[in-house]
């Protein structure tokens, strides 16, 4: 089974966490292929990668693909000016199978997706997500129902688990259509690819299994969907950001799988991540506003 990765330095300190997870969690681990982009990651980076996957005895085996999303995307909205995200449609380019199960870095995995993901129908869709719920009680949801002309009633998705029929993908040159929908409108775009798709989409994709996609913001109480599930930690701040031990309700289960070497490694004080910080200001006074009632 492939298992891709979209992943720059500053979503490494997460990776580690999902592929411990993701293998911890998975019976046959050694049937996984992973396939890692990486945008800009350093020799040193990829290391850690090798090294996470050597301590945990995996069998199975991976790949390291380089590419420049600034340069293919640059003329769309960025988020805080990084374009990794986008790489999820360039999968089908780099990955000659006919089917990989996308993954965020954030998230965690306490499901086994083998088991799981054995037999799938796409049922004639190029791609598979959980339900989010309909287009207008999305944050873009004007964006969406006026400009683009979608129904507010049909179904949105987050990108952030996808099961791609990379095969089918390719026949309906999905990647070509993303590009035409970006060029109508590409500074536009509320939550960046994962817009493209919902609107080439049009509410019509096939269904993953609720428990793929447990979204957890981090003032919420664990989401209860299944015995077994991903947990997404949609929004900022996430558990690993500055004051996450406190103010995010999903720590604990994030660091149940997290590495300390891989930890120590990720999470030096450095320029970058104090101006994280300041780009997060907002999301931090909403945080904390709602986990303490306020």
């Amino acid at each position: 089974m492939n298992i891709a990765f979209c992943i720059n330095h500053f979503g490494m300190i997460g990776l580690g966490t999902t592929v411990l997870s993701l293998l911890r969690n998975c019976s046959q681990p050694e049937k996984l292929v992973l396939w890692f982009l990486c945008e800009g990651l350093s020799n040193e980076d990829k290391m850690q990668i090798k090294k996470l996957l050597l301590k945990e005895d995996y069998k199975g085996s991976y790949r390291f693909i380089d590419f420049s999303p600034s340069t293919v995307f640059g003329s769309l909205n960025s988020l805080h000016g990084d374009w990794t995200a986008y790489g999820r449609l360039l999968l089908a380019d780099f990955i000659d199978e006919d089917q990989v199960l996308y993954l965020d870095s954030d998230l965690v995995v306490e499901l086994d997706v083998l088991k799981e993901l054995v037999v799938f129908d796409f049922q004639g869709q190029p791609l598979a997500a959980v339900s989010s719920g309909f287009f207008k009680y999305t944050l873009g949801n004007r964006f969406y129902t006026g400009k683009v002309g979608l129904s507010p009633d049909l179904e949105y998705f987050n990108s952030g688990v996808l099961l791609i029929n990379l095969k089918d993908w390719r026949l309906r040159s999905v990647k070509e259509e993303c590009f035409n929908i970006a060029k109508k409108f590409a500074m536009n775009l509320p939550s960046h690819d994962q817009s493209l798709l919902n609107i080439y989409c049009a509410g019509h994709f096939a269904k993953l299994p609720r428990s793929f996609n447990c979204e957890w913001p981090s003032h919420r109480p664990k989401p209860n969907v299944s015995d077994n599930m991903i947990f997404h930690f949609v929004g900022s701040p996430k558990p690993w950001d500055p004051l996450g031990r406190l103010i995010h309700n999903g720590y604990q289960t994030w660091m149940k799988y997290t590495d300390q070497e891989w930890l120590n490694y990720f999470t030096p004080v450095k320029i970058s991540n104090l101006k994280r910080l300041w780009n997060l200001r907002r999301s931090y006074t909403r945080c904390i506003l709602n986990k303490f009632n306020i």
